[in-house]
């Protein structure tokens, strides 16, 4: 009787003794992972091949005790992690990184312009009052100077020498090519997520749906959530001081910054969001296991539901 071994040096051949007759060494962690083409070919070279049967395993791994095989044995368990690491590596990881980074950057912007604001104000606190969006306002006292923004009227603000003015100046370039780099990751991370998960961008949107996922910690996981759990992401807080307190449950998370939740009514929006979620549940199904594209007909659902 000869008895067919596979482990992670490679198949073996086995004698009645549970001796090493003859074997296949795996030169790659990847032929590990298919090991058919080794055993096909033992088994060529020996008709009579049968699988080793479980009670025999024991004494067999025992075996492959022996020093000799330590070596080997950290090889290739070493190859086999690096392939590994490899493989792990998928759009998950870029979308989510991607989402991550614009949300720093969102702070970091935040930040630095109260910042111009702030130091601005000194010098023309009238542009700086008048001017919310810290994007425009950025641009426009990088492209006209005072007097130009002032349109000839009087400042309450100091004549400052141009040495301050151009620190001043110099900040708010910086913030305005963190406003560039924050548009290029949207641009990339629609482009990554109309690839890898279409659905789930269309239904809710790239920033919605990328955030989802990194709560969600990667598309499969978001697929396999209830619809009640994807309606709380972000919620946590909430949600526990609800269980902790007896406060007042939350109806949603991140998807209230949806255009159809925003649009409903106040005292629907609990429901419309319970509906959203539910299609982006199906939604990350369908993205993950690979189904059709359904999601413009999801949303044309909700808006008609919704609307009325």
């Amino acid at each position: 009787m000869k008895y067919l071994f596979t482990n992670i040096l490679g198949s073996f051949v086995l004698d009645d003794q549970l001796e090493v007759i003859d074997n296949l060494p795996f030169s790659s962690a990847q032929e590990y992972l298919h090991p058919q083409n080794n055993e096909q070919k033992l088994k060529k070279r020996h008709p009579q091949l049968t699988p080793l049967p479980f009670d025999k395993l024991s004494k067999v791994l025992l075996s492959f005790k022996d020093p000799q095989y330590y070596d080997a044995f950290y090889a290739k368990n070493m190859a086999l992690t690096k392939t590994a690491i490899q493989q792990s590596v998928s759009e998950d990881i870029f979308v989510m990184q991607t989402i991550a980074n614009i949300n720093e950057l969102d702070k970091t912007i935040n930040l630095l312009s109260k910042r111009v604001r702030e130091w601005y104000s000194w010098y023309a606190p009238e542009i700086v009052e008048h001017l919310s969006d810290h994007e425009k306002l950025m641009e426009l006292i990088c492209s006209k100077n005072r007097t130009e923004l002032l349109k000839e009227s009087e400042t309450m603000g100091a004549n400052l020498d141009k040495s301050h003015v151009d620190e001043i100046l110099l900040l708010a370039k910086q913030v305005q090519e963190l406003f560039k780099l924050r548009e290029l990751h949207e641009k990339y991370l629609q482009k990554v997520m109309q690839k890898y998960c279409p659905n789930l961008l269309e239904i809710a949107g790239a920033t919605i749906g990328a955030k989802l996922m990194e709560l969600g910690k990667g598309l499969k996981h978001l697929a396999l959530l209830p619809a009640s759990t994807i309606q709380l992401l972000g919620a946590e807080k909430a949600l526990f001081r609800h269980i902790k307190t007896g406060a007042r449950s939350p109806k949603y998370g991140i998807i209230i910054n949806h255009p159809l939740i925003q649009k409903a009514a106040k005292a629907s929006k609990g429901k419309a969001a319970r509906m959203l979620a539910d299609k982006i549940s199906l939604c990350a199904r369908l993205d993950y296991f690979k189904g059709e594209f359904k999601a413009k007909e999801y949303r044309k659902e909700l808006e008609r539901k919704l609307g009325k």
